[in-house]
């Protein structure tokens, strides 16, 4: 492809990193095959290919449309084309270009604005969402069903907390080899469970654990609704505090740094990227980068020394495992939690079209709700089929998407496995 961006439009390092995008993209087409938006809408300008154009288009021009927005917009970043590319277009990082350019050439409405805004503060802000869900449980009774469902599930025990070790106090050491677990923003207020049940995993395998208390959120939310400086500020901010953290006496005392919901593994992972013009915290976060782990990888790990036994109840519960785009694509772990259950005696049935997306994509839902809603019908089809008792995935934004259209109880993958586990001899 030719590619000749006009100066001045991006930073050097930015037009530098398009230019090897665009110039990476043989327009083979490849990606169309797997890209949600265009198998529902079969426009090419809401294909990879399309949107790739649409920005190259940006980028030599210097001019920017409503429509070229919009088309961005309905991106939902879930990588399946750079799963399925056999040129290796790093198209994720294009995409985030374009739209960080096409906030200054085509402004967005004030209501858009506004209701960006409000999104990033309602998952920044520490305690915020927590509180609000506080007030929503008074009224509770008189929601909707679906709605009951996602937000206040019926048996769940609103004080459950991992049992971890403190990091809060200034100067506590952690012992060698601890394991950090990342909270995040929602997931505590919303479904607690799902770190509780990866550190009594740990514990039971006899790995220390402890808690990030930094930033409350990793930054997907904000990178992803027009807030990438606010990313950035919160990047640095949990990397000042596990860099502190991961200093012992003698050495580096992590052994994995982890979120339990699959999309802010993702993001974490992508800190170097986020961070790679601040020449700061670029080294910081390459090496802390290197730490993060999905729960998968590190059980892997964990269970390669010592596997649970689980119990024979586990073993007969009919599942269907909805795999994340953030864990199948964006960290190209896919079939690893199939294969991890699997040799703990639990089967799961093939899933049609499991590489497409359930419509989540975490703001995605709720700024695009009519792509969204067919794409989570479209999933839902697939999993329901295999008529399981139980619905598991491995991100809390999937879950809770997945959850609003079905009455089948949908859980995180740990849940299960925490749940089996052998009752500890007191």
């Amino acid at each position: 492809m030719q590619v000749n961006l006009i100066d001045g439009l991006l930073e050097e390092g930015e037009k530098q990193r398009a230019e090897q995008v665009l110039n990476a993209c043989v327009h083979c087409g490849f990606c169309t095959a797997t890209c949600p938006t265009y198998l529902q809408q079969r426009n090419e300008l809401d294909s990879p290919r399309g949107r790739i154009y649409l920005v190259k288009e940006m980028l030599e021009r210097g001019e920017a449309t409503k429509a070229t927005r919009e088309h961005l917009d309905r991106c939902l970043t879930c990588l399946s084309c750079e799963t399925t590319c056999p040129s290796g277009v790093e198209y994720h990082k294009l995409v985030a270009i374009g739209r960080h350019t096409i906030e200054r050439l085509a402004p967005r409405g004030k209501l858009d604005i506004l209701v960006r805004w409000g999104l990033r503060k309602l998952m920044v802000t520490r305690g915020l969402f927590a509180s609000l869900l506080g007030v929503g449980r008074l009224f509770s009774g008189l929601l909707p069903a679906k709605m009951r469902r996602v937000y206040f599930p019926e048996g769940q025990r609103l004080d459950v907390k991992p049992d971890l070790e403190s990091v809060a106090a200034p100067g506590n050491p952690l012992q060698k080899g601890t394991v950090l677990i990342v909270r995040g923003c929602v997931q505590p207020a919303l479904r607690p469970q799902t770190d509780l049940a990866l550190s009594k995993i740990l514990a039971h395998c006899g790995v220390p654990i402890a808690e990030s208390t930094f930033a409350s959120c990793c930054g997907a939310a904000s990178f992803h609704t027009s807030g990438e400086e606010e990313a950035r500020r919160l990047a640095r901010t949990n990397i000042d505090g596990w860099w502190r953290l991961n200093q012992g006496s003698d050495g580096p005392v992590l052994r994995a740094i982890i979120s339990t919901a699959s999309g802010c593994g993702v993001h974490l992972k992508d800190y170097p990227h986020l961070l790679q013009d601040d020449a700061e915290y670029r080294d910081k976060a390459i090496q802390l980068a290197s730490l993060v782990k999905d729960p998968v990888e590190l059980l892997e790990e964990v269970f390669s020394e010592t596997a649970p036994v689980l119990s024979s109840a586990a073993l007969e519960q009919r599942l269907a495992f909805h795999c994340p785009c953030t864990l199948q694509h964006g960290q190209g772990l896919n079939q690893h939690v199939e294969r991890l259950l699997g040799g703990l005696g639990i089967t799961l049935p093939t899933i049609a079209d499991s590489h497409l997306c359930c419509g989540s994509a975490g703001t995605y839902s709720i700024l695009q709700p009519l792509m969204s809603e067919r794409l989570r019908e479209q999933k839902l089809a697939h999993l329901l089929a295999t008529d399981p008792d139980t619905v598991i995935t491995a991100n809390i934004g999937c879950q809770l998407y997945l959850q609003g259209g079905t009455e089948k109880p949908v859980r995180h993958w740990l849940e299960i496995v925490a749940d089996a586990l052998p009752v500890p001899k007191m």
